[in-house]
Order: structure tokens, then sequence, then C-alpha cells
């Protein structure tokens, strides 16, 4: 009886002893990140007697059956979920904002309005050199806007395709840290802390991942993870301790990107690499759309000018050149060769039909107005996007407060823990000294 006894209380401490490790753990990684709240569970040691015997009961005391982590898969499938939507809408954001600015910044639509106005008093005195000066100087300001516009698209696009490839080396980084992970795990034991630690870490690295792109996944009894990039219909990215490499294409054309697992294409609608995705894509449609803007101003603008004579007499020649943006150019210097007048005109005439043309010619055009459509265009965009982002922060937030509610720590039920294990070890050594006690008595009997 003493011995069962003593057996009984040892148990008891062992187990006492182990949830005070557990609870310390706990409380000395409350501020860990991706740390995950443990709990022992344990369960009785006992057995009854044989097929003779029913009513014989031996008890043997306590054992440790598992050590838990208190996550649940869902709702960690939901802080990976929305908190992938909020890297890709908050990438987007950045990349909208970088575009806006360099579009803004480069002051196209001021320098259109510069240039138009400088015709419009060109043509109270076209033989006024000085007037003729001033168109000159305002087309090369809006020439050198154009260029600076594409300029600054450029290194937007080139600082955004930098991201992307960084990105993508993060993404292959993640996926082999991920299948040395599931190697760990096929070998450790279960219920050791060392598994513990390591399903830790697999949970870290997946919503770190999730963070590059969405990502979709499958556990195996033993903890290991299957990822699929791209989602539930996407490829597969980790199975078992092997990993394969995504690989990122970059346009020389129009800057876009577009990114394969082992040569095969990869469409991502999360994460921050499909958001740079949709900002380049947006970058390279505004940069076409403002190419296609200056090539109308010159073709509009040296058309008309072709139909008339400059100050000289002379048939007009052309003022501008470049089919882009980065390549628009001022092709004259002096003011006296537009075309003011009309062909069948002489020197020094003050006849401004052909003016009329050129600014008609510009009208139909419409540089201010489709400068500005490009302006609200991007600013149209940026503001929805934004409302957006607020939105999915909202949801990821309270996604991950409901996982942290789980799995976080509580430093008050942890010290209501500790006690509670501290009273139950120091009530087996009560029970041990007990059956120390008995075991003495008996010795004495005898």
């Amino acid at each position: 009886m003493a011995s069962d006894l003593l057996s009984i209380g040892r148990s008891g401490a062992q187990a006492a002893r182990i949830g005070l490790d557990v609870t310390a753990q706990n409380i000395a990684n409350a501020g860990s990140t991706g740390y995950v709240r443990r709990s022992a569970s344990f369960s009785e040691v006992a057995s009854t007697g044989g097929a003779y015997r029913i009513g014989d009961l031996s008890l043997s005391g306590v054992r440790l059956d598992a050590m838990v982590r208190n996550a649940d898969a869902f709702r960690q499938a939901e802080v990976r979920r929305t908190g992938s939507d909020v890297a890709r809408a908050s990438a987007e954001v950045s990349g909208l904002q970088n575009l806006e600015s360099a579009i803004e910044q480069s002051g196209v639509y001021d320098a259109i309005v510069g240039f138009e106005s400088s015709l419009q008093q060109l043509t109270q005195n076209p033989t006024d050199t000085s007037l003729r000066a001033s168109v000159i100087e305002k087309a090369r300001t809006m020439v050198g806007t154009f260029q600076i516009a594409a300029q600054e698209l450029d290194a937007a696009a080139d600082g955004q395709q930098f991201l992307a490839k960084d990105g993508v080396t993060q993404v292959n980084r993640i996926a082999q840290e991920l299948a040395r992970t599931n190697a760990r795990l096929w070998r450790a034991a279960d219920a050791s802390s060392d598994k513990t630690a390591l399903l830790d870490q697999r949970d870290k690295l997946l919503e770190e991942l999730s963070n590059y792109g969405n990502i979709a996944t499958d556990f195996s009894s033993d903890g290991q993870v299957a990822v699929k990039l791209g989602g539930q219909g996407g490829l597969d990215l980790v199975t078992g301790n092997s990993a394969k490499t995504v690989g990122i294409t970059l346009s020389t054309t129009d800057k876009t990107i577009s990114f394969d697992v082992a040569g095969q294409p990869l469409t991502l609608s999360g994460g921050s690499l499909a958001g740079q995705q949709l900002a380049l894509a947006k970058g390279a449609q505004l940069k076409t759309d403002i190419d296609t803007l200056a090539k109308n101003i010159v073709d509009a603008f040296n058309g008309a000018q072709a139909t008339g004579n400059d100050l000289d007499g002379n048939a007009g020649a052309a003022i501008f050149s470049g089919t882009s943006a980065s390549t628009m150019a001022l092709a004259v210097q002096d003011g006296r060769k537009i075309a003011t007048a009309p062909s069948s005109t002489v020197a020094g005439s003050r006849d401004a039909t052909n003016l009329t043309a050129i600014r008609a010619a510009l009208a139909d055009v419409d540089p201010a107005g489709e400068m500005d459509r490009i302006l609200f265009d991007v600013s149209g965009t940026l503001a929805g996007r934004t409302v957006t982002l607020g939105a999915l922060q909202t949801i990821s937030n309270t996604s991950k407060i409901a996982l942290s509610a789980q799995a976080g720590v509580d430093l008050d039920q942890e010290a209501v823990n500790l006690v509670r294990f501290q009273q139950a070890f120091q009530a087996s050594g009560k029970v041990m000294q007990v059956a120390s006690d008995i075991f003495d008595t008996l010795l004495n009997i005898g």
C-alpha cells in the first residue's frame, strides 16, 4: 500500500512539475511573435482486474498524455487569408501612390495649360517675336515635363520590380525552411517540446509566406504541411521535405511582371506580390496613356503646322519630334518657325488663320482634358483601393484578435495556473511523506 501511495505521489509531483514548466514557458514567451500557448494534457493511470477479478482496481497515479498547442486551425487559416488580402492591397496602394506622385509632380498638366495659353496670346499679334519666343519656351517646358513623367513612371516601376524580385527570393527561402521543418517534424517524437516548437515554427513560416502570396495548406497527422501557392487551384510549392522554386519574369517593354513555379505560370490573388503585379499593370497602362497623349500632341501640332507658312514665308517645319513621352522633343528653337499664316501668304503676314488651325487641331486632341482624365484615373483608383485597404485591415485585425484570444498567453490565467500546480506539487509531496511514514510504521511493527 505504502509503495503504491509513494508511486502515486511521485507521478503527481512529476505531473505538477511539468505543469509548472509549461506555465513558466507560457509566461516567458508572452510577448514572443508566433508563440502559441501550451497546456499539458494528463490522464489517470489505473487498471482493473482480469476476467474473474473485475472488482480489483489498481491505481498508479497520473501520466502526461500530450503537450497541447491551443490554436485552432480555422482561425489560423483566417489570419493567413485576411493577412494575405491586406498585404496585396497595401502593396498595390503603395505602388499607386508612387504612380500618382510621379504624374502629379512632373507638372505635365500645368505645362500643357501654359503652352495652350501661349498660343492663345500669340493670336493677338502673330508677328510679335517675344510672343513667339514665349510659345517656344512653353513648348520646351511641356516637352520637359512629359520626359520627366516618363522617367518618374519608369523609376516607380523599377522600384516595384525590385520589391517583387526580393519578394520572390523570400518566398523561395520560406519554402525551403518549410521543407526542412517538415523533415524535422517527421522525425520528432509526439508530445515532445521539440515537436511543439517545430509546429510553432511551421505556423509562423506559413503566416510569413501568406504575406507574399495567397496559399492553400494541407496538414498531415504528424504535423507536416503541403503548400499550394495561388490558393486551392494553385501550384504545389512544398510537399514533404521538398520545395519547388518560384520564378519571376520582368518585361522590358512595359515593366510588368509575371510569376511561375518550376516553369509553370502562376496566378496570384493575394499577398504583396499580387499587389505589386497590379500596381505595375496600372503603371503600364498610365505610361501608355501618357505616351499616346504625347504622340497625339506631336502629330496634331506638326500636321497643322505643315499646312501654313512661318514668319519668314517658308513652309511650316515640324516643331516637335518623337512618338512617346520619353522621346518627345522640341525640333526648333526659333519662334519665327511657327507657321501662323496660311501657305498662300508672304513673309511677315499678320494673318493668323493657320494658328487658328493649329489650335483647333490641338483642341481635337484636348491635351489638358486628357491629362486631367489620366490624373483622375490614378487618383480615383488610389482612393478606391485605400478604402478597400482600410476595410481589409479591420477584417484582418478581427481575425488576429480571435486567434490571440485562443492562442495568446493570458498572464492572469497563467498566474492562477502557477498557484494551482504549486499547490498540486506540495500536495503530492505530502502524499509521498505520508507513504514514507506508513512504511516506517510498518517496519517498526515488524
